[in-house]
């Protein structure tokens, strides 16, 4: 005669507890692991400072240089923007840009980056005088504005303010707004403008 074990229901549901928590903790650990390595591959870049430069095209002596530094990264610290140079009314300049990282030594040049990696970034610029255009010379390896070169041409005398935003991942093309272009801001700084 065979004899016929009972299954105990107690051990068979003590058994699948265990067995889900084990499944439950390989799950958790698994993902912490996946998103630190994420988090790794999309750290952005630490930008300090922004440069503009102007430089008139009919007056190489007429430079006017936009800097914002902002000592302590994201520290508590507010940016410090200069200006030094003067823009002239109805004058047409040649403007680059670059961003840089002052907390590494000697200073990292992140518009490097931003160059290699054009088609995931864009420059806007907005300027609060009506008399005043911005154009982006340079396009991205898709024929898509970025806004490291650019040509700066001013009115009559006026003053008001310059918006600098470095983008990433924007939507390319775009209308040429920040609200259009979405991504995300790597940097934003801004600058007090005098068209004499």
């Amino acid at each position: 005669m065979k004899t016929i074990n009972a299954i105990n229901p107690r051990t068979m549901r003590s058994n699948a507890i265990k067995v889900l928590g084990l499944l439950a903790a390989t799950a958790v650990f698994t993902s912490c692991d996946n998103d630190d390595d994420i988090s790794a591959e999309n750290e952005e870049e630490v930008i300090t400072t922004v440069e503009y430069t102007l430089t008139s095209t009919t007056d190489a002596n007429n430079v006017v240089v936009f800097t914002s530094v902002d000592a302590d990264g994201e520290g508590p610290l507010s940016p410090v923007e200069t200006v030094t140079g003067t823009l002239m009314a109805n004058t047409v300049y040649n403007g680059s840009i670059k961003f840089l990282n002052e907390l590494e030594s000697p200073a990292e040049d992140i518009t490097v980056e931003v160059a290699e990696e054009d088609d995931e970034h864009e420059v806007f610029y907005i300027d609060s005088i009506s008399d005043l255009t911005i154009a982006k010379v340079d396009t991205d390896v898709n024929g898509n504005s970025l806004g490291l070169d650019t040509t700066f041409t001013t009115g009559a005398s006026g003053t008001g303010t310059l918006t600098v935003v470095l983008r990433h991942e924007p939507l390319k093309p775009n209308d040429g707004t920040l609200a259009n272009a979405g991504g995300e801001t790597d940097v934003q700084v801004e600058f007090d403008l005098d068209v004499q």
